[in-house]
């Protein structure tokens, strides 16, 4: 790093927008043995603290254009600590980009930022406790509909091109069509 960068750490929202823009790319096949690599990497780390692990979001639904960012959701032992849980992620190369306790516990992390942009292998690690979660729900529904993976992609283009260096706006933007399949999904389960 030369004198002139900052760390990561101390960037602000607008300017690690701008290193790291929102790009969609078309599905990749190596997605899926990327996660299988970072799976058992996880697995070794974790332990006996790992309840389960699952490959969620668009770079788990084949043909889906994605953000070239494999998501990950890892239950852990509930009873384990907070620290040694971060510290078990921390060691396979993970940085926290937040947590909260409350009404649930969530850690979220991220491994592939570089102050150059994007490394070659991005991902999202999100560390719950056992649950039902909407992220495991919508990736089936998406796997199971290609007609809604397709009007998701388009919704997807659609707003890359309006908030490419607003991620929050982004995610947000995408919340009524993945809140609306996920309570479709739910609705046909009967849960």
């Amino acid at each position: 790093m030369n004198e002139t960068e900052k760390p990561l750490s101390e960037m602000t929202l607008e300017e690690l927008w701008q290193l790291f823009p929102i790009i969609l790319s078309e599905h990749n096949p190596d997605w899926k043995k990327y996660y299988r690599e970072e799976q058992a990497l996880l697995e070794n780390s974790f332990g006996n603290l790992l309840v389960r692990i699952e490959h969620i979001g668009s770079t788990a639904v084949e043909g889906l254009i994605a953000k070239p960012t494999v998501d990950i959701l890892l239950e852990t032992d509930p009873s384990a600590s907070p620290e040694t849980v971060r510290q078990a992620a921390e060691r396979c190369g993970y940085t926290v980009m937040s947590e909260k306790t409350v009404p649930e516990y969530r850690l979220d992390l991220c491994k592939g930022y570089t102050l150059r942009g994007f490394a070659d292998k991005v991902f999202h690690l999100h560390i719950r406790h056992p649950g039902d979660w909407d992220e495991i729900i919508f990736r089936d529904f998406l796997r199971q509909n290609p007609a809604k993976a397709q009007e998701y992609a388009r919704l997807k283009t659609a707003l890359q091109k309006r908030f490419e260096h607003n991620r929050d706006a982004y995610t947000e933007a995408k919340g009524d069509f993945i809140r609306d399949c996920v309570k479709e999904a739910r609705d046909r389960m009967g849960i």
